[in-house]
């Protein structure tokens, strides 16, 4: 654990170094193709480094927030496109919002009915801290369906309080307002539309729609509902793909394209549900019940999600390793580096 821990600070100053050299391009070159083929070297380099940790949080963080994010990210600004175009105030924002998901919060509403008070993000670390952790001991006494929905919640849990908290530093650090990265999408979600396009990892989902989504609309002249149809299919597929990438991060396996097809099944359905609420009025004769829709949306990624998400991860024991194993591993380890600092601290007082 300590020489990943060296390795996991070495990866993040090349990579702050190597975001500081993107910075300075659009100072020296003004042609998006020229300045392109210099930010690819870097984004190379990110794809690259997950490939040097053994543990899957290192692994994992690693290609999420360069692999995932900042390479993306990247390229739309050599194209002038995206969330680092036009360019940040200073080199700290750049850095800021190349390699982590959070950008500015445009005009903030915390009197929407829909945005939840503080004390429920404090009530989920509650939950994932002092019960979901100690859970885990008894988890032979435990329904395998149970017990898979556990897991389940385990990493939602866990990725919304790690981004909520990076979200919370970065804000602060900066002395800005930043965008959530989840909008209760497990509460609140009444479509899958609503669900992927609104509250599911925001910032993912606006570089798909930057990416993906918009040029394809914008090839043809003359937009129909097929078009539509296609971009949304396209965008699915090009996240499973991403996520299939991401598994080979964690499992150095070849894909077995479950996860692509996960995607792929729920590109197709919210193609159909925006068709469907476009073409017809039937929205408008036949309100369902919002508690009615919620359930079932969530019924459907969660059915989905074990059949063709959850599968790949088991077999390999993805879930030992990072629910169980590296957890609290690594929540042991942090106590007793902080053990150490305060008696440091009381022999030095």
């Amino acid at each position: 654990m300590e020489e990943e821990l060296n390795l996991f600070i070495e990866v993040w100053v090349s990579a702050i170094i190597s975001v500081t050299y993107c910075y300075y391009l659009p100072l020296k070159i003004k042609t998006s193709v020229l300045r392109l083929l210099y930010v690819l070297p870097v984004c190379a380099l990110f794809l690259a480094l997950p490939m040097f940790f053994s543990t899957v949080h290192f692994s994992f963080t690693i290609a999420f927030f360069l692999s995932g994010l900042a390479v993306p990210k990247l390229i739309l600004f050599a194209l002038e496109k995206g969330p680092l175009f036009p360019l940040p105030h200073n080199l700290l924002q750049f850095i800021c919002f190349a390699c982590f998901p959070i950008n500015f919060q445009i005009n903030p509403n915390p009197g929407n009915p829909n945005h939840f008070p503080k004390w429920v993000f404090a009530l989920k670390v509650l939950i994932f801290g002092a019960l979901l952790l100690q859970v885990y001991d008894y988890k032979q006494f435990l329904p395998p369906n149970f017990l898979l929905g556990l897991y389940a919640l385990h990493i939602y849990l866990e990725l919304e309080i790690s981004l909520t908290l990076i979200k919370f530093l970065v804000s602060i650090t900066l002395g800005c307002d930043l965008e959530p990265q989840f909008n209760e999408p497990y509460l609140l979600a009444t479509s899958l539309y609503d669900f992927w396009g609104h509250r599911w990892n925001l910032m993912v989902s606006k570089i798909l729609w930057l990416a993906v989504y918009l040029p394809i609309r914008k090839w043809r002249a003359k937009s129909s509902e097929w078009d539509r149809f296609f971009a949304i299919f396209a965008t699915f597929l090009v996240s499973g793909v991403a996520h299939e990438i991401l598994y080979f991060y964690l499992t150095r396996e070849k894909p077995t394209w479950e996860v692509t097809w996960f995607f792929v099944l729920h590109g197709l359905c919210m193609a159909a549900e925006v068709a469907v609420k476009r073409k017809t009025k039937l929205v408008q004769r036949w309100q369902v019940n919002p508690a009615v829709s919620r359930l079932l949306t969530v019924g459907f990624v969660f059915v989905t999600g074990v059949w063709l998400f959850s599968p790949h991860p088991i077999r390999h024991g993805l879930r030992e390793r990072f629910i169980i194993n590296e957890d609290l591993f690594l929540i042991d380890f942090f106590n007793r580096k902080l053990f150490i600092l305060i008696g440091l601290f009381t022999s030095i007082g």
